[in-house]
């Protein structure tokens, strides 16, 4: 189930979008040149850029193996990016087949791979959305479709809230998208950060000429993002240390991937 369909002049190519950059940071094959050359001048910055995005993607797998395994079995994955097996109803699924899955994101090239990715199951929509317009997703007939809100549902923000900028407000954001969530509701936050690495000019600079600029937030600054939930264990913490599916990685070995926070709460 989508909304609408997507035509290819609404896809912008004078531009980098983050959606396809991440898509490349991955090995993926759905961006184009001026999205490679972007993330080519961030790698040369900073290399584990790539380590960091797979960590992140990995955390999204655990996370949602977590929610599904908590009771919930509705999710809304808010800013999915480009299509990447497994997609978050098959994690789910695997767990709980019933599981029903509402994507969203902004990017016309995410629509146009939804039919055949993201929505080929019954119990799966796409919205074409902005998480900035939170309001807006809450009151979307595809959600309304497909969540209960009067049920636990889990809101997925990951990798998302550092393209909301301070002026727009994303603790905001966040409270919109998670005030109709009934107890046991889950919310689940990726976040980029700087604390590790400090200032990097030129990732600032190529975000800026991006269709949307890059916030790095202290841990201090993410942390409040969950008021109204209970963190879980072990809390809000490098990616890679949060609920490894190994022995913990050595989150200050060179090299490791340490830009980005994330934590998984709960609503009680």
């Amino acid at each position: 189930m989508t909304d609408r369909r997507i035509s290819a002049e609404e896809i912008d190519t004078s531009r980098p979008h983050p959606a396809r950059m991440y898509d490349y940071y991955l090995g993926g094959k759905d961006n184009y040149e001026i999205d490679r050359l972007a993330a080519e001048r961030i790698i040369r910055e900073s290399p584990d850029i790539l380590d960091s995005a797979r960590a992140n993607r990995d955390f999204l797998l655990r996370a949602v193996r977590t929610v599904v395994a908590n009771g919930v079995r509705q999710i809304i994955d808010i800013g999915t990016g480009i299509p990447t097996s497994p997609n978050t109803h098959e994690v789910a699924r695997e767990i709980a087949p019933d599981t029903r899955v509402v994507y969203i994101d902004n990017d016309p090239i995410v629509a146009a791979h939804a039919d055949a990715q993201l929505t080929n199951a019954p119990g799966t929509g796409f919205a074409f959305a902005d998480a900035r317009k939170p309001a807006e997703i809450v009151d979307h007939p595809v959600v309304h479709e497909l969540v209960d809100f009067g049920r636990p549902v889990a809101v997925l923000l990951v990798a998302v809230l550092h393209f909301v900028a301070d002026e727009e407000d994303p603790a905001g954001v966040v409270a919109v998208l998670t005030g109709p969530m009934a107890p046991g509701s889950h919310l689940v936050i990726s976040h980029g950060t700087a604390d590790f690495h400090g200032h990097q000019q030129v990732v600032d600079e190529v975000y800026r000429q991006s269709t949307a600029r890059l916030r790095l937030r202290r841990h201090d600054e993410v942390l409040p993002f969950f008021d109204g939930f209970g963190l879980l264990d072990p809390g809000l913490v490098q990616v890679p240390l949060w609920r490894p599916d190994g022995p913990a990685p050595d989150a200050a070995a060179p090299g490791a991937p340490l830009g980005v926070y994330g934590g998984v709460g709960r609503r009680s």
